[in-house]
């Protein structure tokens, strides 16, 4: 199937190839008709990805074209031939086939639009997730029917042409549908399989709530929970009731914040003046949702400024160079979470207020600087298992 532009970002085919790989429950020989439904949907969206073009039929391949002088009364009333009830529809014209093909799929997407859309970070965040393989020990017993977990690249799952007419002109019609029994089904599968990863990613022990692995993992549920969410959307559509036990991203986001508040961090700086480095990584933690102060806490921001003086020729100022070297540390394990260093020249007529002008100018760049590079790394956080 090929894709469809509906302008926006939705959910990472790569978790369908991530998940013939990784699930740890292969199918059983006897399978049921919602596992050969998945698969058969499954080998559709690797298709897709690989740039092939959309199925027709699940049995029969490629749709013949009709060439009939009469014109099919889908072109101009989809409803008279493919009941609403049971299908969703949409009809493109085009100069060849598979541009008709195309637009008939981008009109089916267009019915989901809304529906469909996301916000960039969260999908690129899920994709790489999927993509690292970093989810890999969350899917448990995993069936096939998994297999076909969206993805932003995905064309609706369960898409197909099902009839292609040529007017004998010029101008080629397709008709792409969707079954609303088997779009409610896959689509509440993959509702369900992604709770279950929620669930089994939430299951922490009370020794390590409040951590930042227990943050990372809350934050993985909030980006599957935005997932599941452009899901049930997609069953509202068709008057599909949503599974009873999904929970909304903002249950999983207030509890972000939550531990934020509650992991202490310690700031501690070597050589800092007037404590003006060390305030400015306070405020750029506690601005990010960290309690911070004390000195024995299990993580801590480990910095140390250097000043040195720098000689340049025919220079009648003075010249500073400064360095911060920091480090987010896990004393736990004496992990280092997150490295950071800065540095740069400030001048003067005088050496003490090169000095000065040095700490300043550091203390702007971590004010700045820090606060974009934490607000990346406590974004890109992995959940370990």
């Amino acid at each position: 199937m090929r894709k469809s532009k509906i302008g926006t970002c939705i959910i990472g085919l790569c978790f369908l190839v991530f998940l013939y790989g990784c699930a740890s429950t292969p199918p059983a020989p006897a399978r049921d008709n919602r596992e050969a439904e998945a698969e058969a949907a499954a080998a559709a969206a690797v298709a897709a990805m690989n740039g092939s073009p959309p199925p027709s039929s699940a049995s029969s391949g490629p749709v013949a074209v009709n060439s009939s002088r009469t014109e099919p009364a889908w072109v101009s009333s989809p409803d008279s031939v493919f009941n609403r009830n049971t299908f969703v529809t949409g009809v493109g014209a085009g100069n060849n086939r598979a541009q008709a093909e195309m637009n008939a799929l981008a009109a089916l997407s267009s019915v989901f639009h809304r529906s469909l859309q996301a916000d960039e970070t969260i999908t690129n965040s899920y994709q790489e997730m999927i993509k690292n393989g970093s989810a890999a020990s969350w899917i448990e017993n995993t069936s096939v029917e998994s297999a076909i977990k969206a993805s932003t690249s995905m064309d609706l799952i369960g898409a197909e042409i099902r009839d292609v007419w040529f007017d004998s002109k010029s101008t080629y019609y397709a008709a792409a549908v969707m079954e609303v029994d088997k779009t409610a089904r896959l689509y509440t599968q993959m509702i369900q399989d992604n709770q279950q990863i929620i669930n089994t990613l939430l299951d922490i022990p009370a020794a390590d709530r409040n951590s930042i692995d227990s943050l990372a993992r809350y934050q993985f549920a909030v980006t599957i929970a935005e997932v599941n969410q452009i899901f049930t959307n997609v069953l509202s559509v068709i008057n599909s009731p949503v599974p009873a036990d999904v929970k909304r991203p903002a249950e999983y986001r207030s509890e972000v914040a939550n531990i934020l508040r509650a992991i202490p961090v310690s700031v501690i700086v070597e050589n800092d003046r007037e404590n003006r480095v060390r305030d400015a990584f306070s405020s750029v933690l506690s601005a990010a949702g960290f309690r911070t102060g004390g000195n024995n806490t299990r993580y801590q921001l480990q910095a140390r400024l250097s000043l040195s003086e720098v000689s340049l020729a025919n220079q009648n100022n003075k010249f500073v160079r400064y360095v911060v070297d920091g480090n987010f540390v896990d004393t736990s394990s004496d992990a280092i979470l997150f490295p950071y260093n800065i540095n740069g020249r400030e001048g003067h007529l005088s050496l003490s207020e090169a000095e000065v002008r040095a700490v300043r100018a550091a203390e702007t760049k971590i004010k700045e600087d820090y606060a974009a590079a934490l607000n990346a790394y406590l974004s890109q956080l992995i959940p370990k298992k």
